[in-house]
């Protein structure tokens, strides 16, 4: 078989690079391909679309170790055989392959390893046959030698490829890593395993698709006022068709049509196609510090995956000026969850398939749909003297750029804040198929929970007979809406604490009183979770705070009720109201830790102490409570934004004002923060509004409110009141308690110092209260 070009330059395809999932997924292409051809033609296909990898062994040595990768298609013939190993030749179809470069093959078995062989068969076929590519023979006369194998089964059908003296670095990473080559596959392939017929095998193990964890297409928010509220929901479908156009079949540009010839390579080879844009915009349950943006896919290969570019911004009417990162940017240390799937079968790719070629116009275009042309914040519109964002991503941006714990923004809390740790975590049980966490029903009920429990401490421990938000209610009626799939429970029975029963009282048995207390109380996800570690084993738990005294089995009062289940699981009960937690202060986690660390310790049967149990069931399982600058700072820093955000609305009417409290060194602070922003030219304008706060050090910020709290107390930044307060000494008790709290964050954010843990502990609480004290948004 003739085979061009020769061995020495087929050894220099194999320096290009590519990872060993891409050499894999380029082989997986082929057979993908085909199986698409086939599916089209929509006939009964015997044995099933499967393409099966097998990589060398952890067992055995590498010397003779091969990768396989074998499918159940339809087979070649010889003279298509001939042409398929042939480097740089191609199928001419450029638009409806994955396998898009006729180089692929040789690139990718190249650099596997030095010897290749190619078998196929179809049905009917008496055996099968194939080329062998030995990178150490194969001269100058391009041949590389024929190979038959016998057949057993007459109607086998498929291809086999072989690839031997495998390159050392390669395979062994192959060799470590068949999971993390499952995942790459599983991510890359995602829509056509969810989609498809079709099956894809590593090392024995199917491939399932990694699909995302999103909230479900009936979640949305409503933002505004009673009389004029906006929806937002958190699954926006997409399917726009553009106006069809000439594409090129050899350089694969697209042109208006008519011209009868290619403006780039000038061939006549041209077809009419449509162009067509269509998947999903969406928010994911969960925020991530990388795993989030925009995937992008080409004939149901993801070629970008997690792409962050539609987030940033460069104003084309300052060619100097830099791209600004639009979000996240108030969440930046927590991550982002907007996410999404894009299909652009229309636009071309890079021969690595892991970039979209971004100066084409189908590209440019197709941005401009889905992000628009101006700035996603509203801000920034404004200052460019753009009107607001109304694309498909701008609506999103506007519903979600915050993760202010509860139903506003569709982010689980503990009654207090946030608890994106345990959402993570979740999203983990998620891909690893538990059947609890495949629908979003676990993040939602930790969002009703935290409405709940926040109302309840806002009512004095009083659990309120509602749990939906004030004005939901209003809002929806309004926008004619039936709140579908989140609508709330309904009105709940105020229960008072209950007194341990008497002699003269009804007995209630202890499963009756177990089933009354569960039934009556609140889930506590930011506690429910697994407890172990591996030497003492794990106790699946899941928390429920309750307002009744609690008396254990044994009919003895506890503030924590642990009851066992069957297997390794058990429900704790908290006392939400016990005095050990409402007036001495105690963690409810600190209680709970103890109960779960004596189970452990009779289960494993261990010599640990029991502090020493509930000292590595903390590290191991609640990390977010650890006294850590970074975690605490984001924290501190994402109030601080809100703060921001809402006392430049605050001071629209007077910004000059606030400029004038300006120190020179707090003034020159701000236009460096604004430059490295991309804000040149509003630097030079700072005062004429008050988007300077924005970039204002947080120590300026505390000193702002305390010499203009009127513009800020009363219901306007903070709940506190100032105005209506006719003692002086009440004024300066109501500014000196957000100032206090305030202060506390922006000294943590201002210095680089390590903190104490004492001061850790004090900031962590202070921006607990603060965030008590921030009005509700509207």
């Amino acid at each position: 078989m003739k085979i061009t070009p020769s061995s020495r330059i087929l050894r220099m395809l194999g320096e290009i690079q590519f990872d060993e999932w891409q050499c894999v997924a380029e082989l997986v292409d082929n057979a993908f391909d085909d199986f698409a051809d086939i599916a089209r033609e929509k006939t009964p296909w015997a044995g099933g679309y499967k393409v099966s990898v097998s990589l060398p062994s952890p067992k055995h040595d590498l010397s003779g170790s091969e990768v396989v990768i074998t499918d159940t298609g339809r087979g070649m013939s010889y003279e298509r055989l001939e042409n398929a190993v042939r480097a740089g030749w191609s199928s001419n179809d450029r638009f409806d392959k994955l396998g898009l470069f006729g180089m692929g093959f040789n690139v990718s078995t190249a650099r596997l390893g030095r010897l290749t062989r190619v078998l196929t068969t179809r049905a009917g076929d008496t055996e099968w046959f194939g080329v062998e590519i030995d990178l150490d023979r194969i001269g100058d006369d391009f041949e590389a030698d024929d190979i038959t194998e016998p057949k057993d089964d007459p109607s086998e059908h498929g291809t086999k490829i072989v690839i031997g003296r495998l390159h050392r670095a390669r395979a062994e990473w192959l060799q470590r890593n068949p999971q993390a080559l499952r995942n790459a596959l599983a991510s890359v392939y995602s829509w056509i395993l969810a989609n498809q017929p079709f099956e894809l095998w590593v090392q024995g193990q199917r491939v399932m698709p990694r699909q995302a964890c999103r909230w479900g297409d009936d979640r949305f928010v409503v933002h505004g006022s009673r009389t004029s509220p906006e929806r937002f929901p958190a699954y926006i479908p997409i399917d726009e068709t553009f106006e069809p156009a000439d594409a090129c079949l050899d350089c694969g540009n697209w042109q208006v049509p008519g011209k009868g010839r290619c403006d780039q390579c000038e061939s006549t080879e041209l077809r009419n196609r449509k162009r067509r844009i269509h998947g999903w915009l969406g928010i994911q349950r969960h925020l991530d510090r990388n795993e989030f943006g925009i995937d992008f896919i080409r004939n149901g290969r993801k070629i970008l995956r997690f792409d962050k570019s539609l987030f940033d911004w460069k104003n084309p009417d300052d060619p100097l000026g830099l791209t600004v990162t639009e979000y996240p940017v108030e969440l930046v240390h927590q991550g982002g969850r907007i996410i999404g799937e894009i299909h652009l079968d229309y636009v071309p790719v890079n021969y690595q398939k892991n970039a979209f070629e971004t100066s084409d116009r189908g590209w440019k275009a197709a941005v401009d749909f889905l992000r628009g042309v101006g700035p996603l914040q509203p801000e920034k519109a404004k200052l460019a003297g753009y009107p607001d964002n109304t694309s498909y991503l701008g609506r999103l941006f506007k519903g979600y750029r915050r993760n202010d714990a509860g139903r506003k923004y569709l982010i689980p809390g503990d009654g207090k804040l946030p608890i994106h740790e345990e959402t993570r975590r979740w999203a983990q049980k998620f891909w690893a198929g538990d059947p609890e966490y495949r629908t979003d029903q676990k993040w939602w009920d930790a969002i009703e929970s935290h409405e709940t429990r926040l109302a309840e401490s806002k009512a004095g421990g009083v659990r309120p007979t509602t749990t939906g938000h004030p004005d939901e209610s209003a809002l929806l009626d309004a926008l004619g809406l039936a709140p579908t799939g989140q609508s709330s429970p309904g009105a709940a029975t105020e229960t008072e604490p209950t007194e341990p029963t008497t002699d003269s009282a009804p007995v209630e048995t202890q499963q009756e009183r177990q089933t009354r207390l569960i039934a009556a109380s609140i889930p506590m996800p930011e506690l429910s979770r697994d407890f172990g570690t591996p030497r003492l084993g794990t106790l699946t738990l899941d928390a429920r705070s309750v307002d009744d005294a609690l008396v254990d089995a044994n009919n003895q009062p506890t503030p924590v009720w642990l009851i066992q289940g069957p297997g390794n699981t058990a429900i704790a009960l908290v006392n939400a109201r016990h005095k050990v937690f409402t007036k001495m202060g105690v963690d409810p986690a600190e209680l709970l830790l103890v109960e779960v660390a004596s189970v452990l310790k009779v289960k494993a049967e261990t010599s640990l102490g029991l502090a020493e149990i509930v000292a590595q069931l903390r590290t191991a399982c609640l990390p977010d409570t650890a006294l850590d600058k970074a975690v605490i700072g984001a924290q501190a820093r994402e109030i601080l934004s809100e703060i921001r955000r809402l006392m430049i609305v605050a001071i629209e009417d007077d910004p000059t004002r606030a400029f004038q409290f300006l120190t020179a060194d707090e003034r020159t602070s701000i236009e460096n923060e604004m430059i490295a922003d991309g804000q040149v030219s509003s630097a030079s304008h700072l005062g004429t509004d008050g988007g300077f706060l924005r970039y204002a050090p947080p120590l300026f910020l505390v000193k702002l409110l305390e010499s203009w709290p009127e513009a800020f107390l009363d219901g306007k930044v903070f709940i506190g009141s100032f105005s209506s307060l006719s003692s002086p000494s009440a004024r300066r008790l109501s500014v000196a308690k957000v100032v206090g709290y305030m202060n506390d964050i922006a000294t943590l954010l201002t210095f680089q110092s390590e903190p104490s843990p004492d001061q850790l502990r004090r900031t962590r609480l202070s921006t607990r209260l603060l965030a008590g004290e921030i009005v509700a948004d509207s």
